[in-house]
């Protein structure tokens, strides 16, 4: 057990305890860790956190929930004030929100080895870190907010989520993105196909948008990932969909050996630095992937086949991103559009008065741009 990987701390007796640091965020362990149980207030665990000391928690499991929750709303009663432009208004948001993150991570939970928790009616969450973390020889410590993404996640993977474009359910992993936003799924599920017999879905994730291109009759799909959480989660949805013989998954960044008739591609829709490992499903640092998918794209065609980029103009409206990068973007790359398919998102966060970015969720689009080698890249 190396350095970085351990957390230390006192127990009530001043005898020093250590046990494994697990964070898939890459957070570093706590450097300041104090014992509770529920003899703890909420102002006082606020005020703990907020110096950068770590709560290891040795009470009753839903006290703690309870405490988590009450620590939650001391962060939440100054939402970030509204900048001069969406742009500001976007940076303001994410600094609250990693605020709140780094905040309610102050709260931690032990863990004895098999995964089991050592609290007063804690839930029996071994299936569910099993699938998360593997097995667990040893004794762990874990913010209380990543063990309940664990257990959503465990969920989501026990009842699926229904995907109407397959007709069936898929079953996310943790750390997986979910395609909850099925705006884009319909938006493959709906534009005509280009002649031919082979398509590369690219970032696979789940495997839907393979599903749906198999589903939809294409003879053969590479879908690629460079995640070996979405490689197996990928492959586990289409053995279950019984469409491993039409798709094959393949741990690759971006593209696969050869050129396809079709290339599909649903990239982070913002630029940015991501902070949690779901959020590389949403930030892409520089626009990497988006810049090297088109830049790419051409050099993986087939004569007459077609690059399906999906994305959302989220980026465009707070600013991130010019009005005319993406038509750049493709000019530059010797593409041209030959299509595009537009719809609206159709999750909660639009309806959301409350939400900083409330005006530029409401208004935001998402689109399917048919691309083709050559020609003029700002046709529509």
């Amino acid at each position: 057990m190396s350095t970085e990987q351990t957390v230390r701390w006192r127990d009530d007796s001043g005898e020093e305890r250590r046990a494994r640091w697990r964070s898939e965020n890459g957070a570093p362990p706590p450097e300041r860790v104090v014992v509770a149980d529920d003899r703890m207030n909420a102002d006082t665990a606020f005020r703990l956190a907020c110096e950068g000391t770590s709560l290891l928690w040795n009470g009753d499991f839903h006290n703690a929930r309870q405490l988590l929750a009450a620590m939650a709303r001391r962060v939440d009663r100054k939402p970030p004030r509204p900048g001069a432009t969406p742009t500001e208004t976007f940076h303001r948001y994410r600094q609250a929100q990693s605020r709140r993150t780094r905040i309610l991570g102050m709260l931690l939970v032990p863990f004895e080895p098999g995964h089991v928790v050592p609290l007063r009616r804690a839930p029996d969450v071994r299936a569910a870190c099993e699938q998360a973390y593997g097995p667990a020889t040893e004794p762990y410590v874990v913010s209380l907010r990543e063990l309940q993404g664990v257990i959503g996640a465990g969920e989501w993977r026990r009842k699926g989520l229904y995907v109407p474009a397959l007709g069936e359910s898929i079953t996310p992993h943790y750390g997986v993105f979910s395609p909850v936003r099925g705006e884009y799924v319909d938006l493959v599920a709906q534009a005509p196909l280009p002649p031919g017999d082979r398509a590369f879905d690219i970032g696979t994730g789940t495997g839907v948008l393979a599903a749906v291109l198999a589903r939809r009759g294409v003879p053969r799909v590479v879908a690629t990932d460079q995640d070996p959480r979405a490689i197996a989660c990928a492959r586990e949805n289409l053995g279950r969909l019984g469409l491993s013989g039409a798709v094959t998954v393949e741990e690759t960044d971006l593209f696969p050996e050869g050129r396809a008739s079709l290339v599909v591609c649903n990239p982070p829709w913002l630029p940015g630095r991501p902070r949690t490992s779901l959020e590389y499903a949403v930030y892409d640092p520089g626009s990497r992937m988006l810049r090297e998918f088109v830049g790419g794209l051409s050099r993986h065609l087939e004569p007459g086949g077609e690059g399906w980029l999906i994305i959302s103009d989220l980026a465009e409206r707070l600013g991130l991103r010019g009005r005319d990068e993406l038509p750049e973007l493709f000019e530059e790359a010797g593409l041209s559009v030959a299509g595009r398919l537009d719809t609206r998102p159709r999750h909660s966060r639009p309806q959301d008065r409350s939400d900083p970015l409330y005006a530029e969720r409401a208004a935001e689009v998402t689109s399917l741009w048919r691309l083709t080698a050559g020609g003029d890249a700002r046709a529509e």
